[in-house]
């Protein structure tokens, strides 16, 4: 009990010893156990400006921005196939002048002043006039003789077929030249008018004429170059038949640069006469010119115009004719030709000459029989 007292006493001495003495020692210790916290707030400012080695982390953003530009990349891309587009279409633009060099022949250019002195624009013929330059027709021949076949060659297909038109229209009228004016027989005035080339026999077989050192006549040409060689039945409606039933002589020579052009325009103005193509509607009856027949010029037209599709109640030729005609006819008379029911008859051809000449008295009584 007294261990008791005595420990008791002795630890209350040792607490009292303790409270008492250091009132001013601790305050000075609490500081620095209060300070190193503080001190560690400043040392771990320090570690605070670490979150700044994170910055650069987010400077990472603006790596990927660069990844954001790439659309920007591929948008030159796509304006590169419009650059290559201009090129394919600059191609075909040089093209189209290319056609027009096939230059101009000047040999066709010897027909012109006979052709465009004598001949009107409805291809009737001053043959009275034309007869005083016989001399002048002749020579012209003589230039068809005297061509070189080697120049010939040299030529285009279209100036090839300008050139055997020219030769044959020009060697018809100096065949009319000739026999002008026209004496009939008597026998053959009961069957034919007094002006009518009929008096002066068969001229397409009886007349010669020379062309780059070969003969040839009238019928000839025909057969060898226009039905063989041309391949163009158009020019049916560019050669003359010196009459009022032909195509009408045209009052310029062919030329190879504008020859399908030449032929268009003749192809309208012989189909848009009363003595090539009519249309009786009344009747259901389609008139055509006789050298349209299957056994004048007719099948010369099947090859480049023949069809199975329409026009099926006619024979073969004349269907080739038929749609011939369409490219050169109203849209009303092609419905008539395409859709209607109608018989194809052939008008009667008129051989008097195609002559704008001064009739006589007698000529005149005679035309009007």
């Amino acid at each position: 009990m007294t261990k008791c007292l005595v420990t008791f006493i002795t630890s209350l001495t040792v607490s009292v010893f303790i409270a008492g003495c250091p009132p001013v020692k601790p305050e000075p210790v609490k500081p620095p156990k209060a300070e190193p916290p503080k001190v560690e707030s400043s040392k771990a400012e320090p570690d605070e400006l670490e979150p700044a080695k994170a910055e650069p982390n987010e400077v990472k953003p603006p790596k990927v921005e660069p990844n954001e530009v790439k659309p920007t990349k591929t948008e030159p891309t796509k304006t590169e196939p419009p650059e290559t587009k201009p090129p394919k279409a600059e191609p075909p633009k040089p093209k189209p002048p290319r056609p027009k060099p096939p230059t101009k022949v000047a040999f066709h250019d010897k027909c012109a002043p006979i052709l465009k002195a004598f001949v009107n624009d409805k291809g009737m013929v001053d043959y009275r006039k034309l007869k005083l330059k016989r001399l002048e027709l002749t020579q012209l021949l003589d230039e068809f003789a005297k061509l070189d076949q080697n120049e010939y060659n040299s030529w285009t297909k279209e100036d090839k077929i300008a050139f055997w038109i020219n030769a044959y229209n020009i060697k018809l009228l100096k065949i009319i030249v000739d026999n002008y004016p026209i004496k009939p027989s008597r026998i053959r005035l009961f069957y034919w008018p007094f002006t009518s080339i009929r008096h002066l026999g068969n001229i397409w077989k009886e007349y010669k004429f020379i062309v780059m050192d070969e003969q040839f006549t009238l019928l000839e040409v025909e057969q060898w170059f226009f039905r063989k060689q041309s391949d163009e039945p158009r020019v049916f409606f560019a050669i003359s038949g010196a009459c009022l039933s032909s195509p009408p002589l045209r009052n310029e020579p062919y030329y190879g640069h504008k020859l399908y052009k030449q032929l268009d325009d003749q192809a309208k103005k012989f189909l848009a006469g009363p003595r090539a193509f009519k249309i009786d509607r009344d009747k259901q009856t389609v008139y055509l010119s006789a050298i349209l027949q299957p056994t004048w010029y007719g099948k010369e037209f099947i090859s480049k115009y023949g069809t199975d599709k329409k026009f099926k109640d006619q024979q073969l030729a004349t269907r080739a004719v038929l749609n011939l005609l369409t490219n050169y006819i109203s849209r009303r008379d092609v419905s008539f030709l395409e859709i209607k029911n109608y018989s194809v008859k052939y008008i009667k051809y008129d051989w008097r000459l195609n002559d704008s000449s001064k009739s006589t008295n007698y000529e005149r009584r005679t035309m009007n029989r």
